[in-house]
């Protein structure tokens, strides 16, 4: 049976199958943007990761990711804990791209922005969570803006190859690993919150928390696979809903898997979503 698509006010029963509590309600702030600019590293030649520093000290890494062919959706190590929306696999092929080690967090957040939606908000390195996806596009045009870069949320066949490891691969069910609890919090360990950053262990291109933590926007339209082999999806042209991917610390196993799929409205804020970021080099 297809998974359903829920509003608001459904998801909390929806997510909570496991047994966790109820979601928090998200909190409203009114932010100012710090206009001051951020230093940049310029990408290597090699091609490897490049890193960028905000104001305030707050860096972030963005891992280089080979473009390849693979098999996106139901795939084998998947077993029988597919959902109908995750079929058919089929192949796809992406050209080369960049996306973050880790989840954006609260501490960069506030460097660009001045404020600091976040539930949970102990730390600067936990990531930011209760944005929207029409909020997150619009700290991306502030990031973008300082930096002179060209960021956006990863393609969701961008997100999927880089969670399962690019063309290092090792065919895992979770994010580098088939053991999910070495490389993601979610509902049995997480204690009902968001952790810092990069606690885990990371994937096959040194990614952390594509599994678990928190639910991660893509810049796709929810919608139907087909079975035709596809170079650089971009999605579905229109829909009502966005992706989110990789599960998060609010929702059982089943949705940390590298398949798993989901869909918000572009205005929905929860305590388990944030994202990361992505750019072409």
């Amino acid at each position: 049976m297809r998974k359903l698509i829920l509003t608001t006010a459904a998801v909390a029963a929806a997510i909570g199958l496991a047994g966790c509590s109820k979601t928090p309600t998200p909190k409203s702030v009114s932010a100012t943007p710090d206009t001051a600019a951020l230093s940049v590293d310029t990408p290597p030649a090699d091609a490897s990761a490049f890193s960028e520093t905000a104001v305030g000290g707050q860096s972030f890494e963005m891992a280089f990711v080979a473009g390849g062919t693979f098999t996106m959706g139901c795939a084998a190590e998947q077993d029988s804990d597919c959902d109908d929306d995750e079929r058919p696999a089929h192949s796809v092929t992406l050209s080369d791209y960049y996306i973050g080690k880790r989840e954006v967090t609260q501490g960069l957040w506030k460097a660009v922005t001045g404020g600091n939606p976040s539930h949970f908000t102990r730390s600067d390195n936990l990531p930011v969570e209760s944005v929207s996806w029409n909020e997150v596009n619009a700290f991306i045009d502030k990031l973008n803006r300082k930096t002179g870069r060209t960021y956006r949320l990863p393609t969701e066949a961008e997100w999927e190859y880089a969670a399962r490891g690019g063309n290092k691969s090792g065919g895992y069910k979770y994010s580098g690993s088939n053991t999910l609890g070495s490389v993601a919090w979610h509902c049995y360990n997480s204690g009902n919150k968001t952790h810092e950053v990069g606690t885990k262990a990371p994937n096959e291109l040194g990614i952390y928390d594509m599994s678990g933590n928190v639910w991660e926007w893509t810049g796709d339209w929810y919608g139907d696979y087909g079975s035709d082999a596809q170079t650089n999806p971009i999605g579905p042209s229109t829909s009502s809903h966005r992706v989110p991917r990789g599960g998060g610390w609010y929702g059982d196993e089943g949705y940390c898997r590298v398949s798993s799929r989901y869909g918000y409205y572009p205005d929905a804020r929860f305590s388990f979503l944030g994202f990361r970021l992505a750019v072409s080099p």
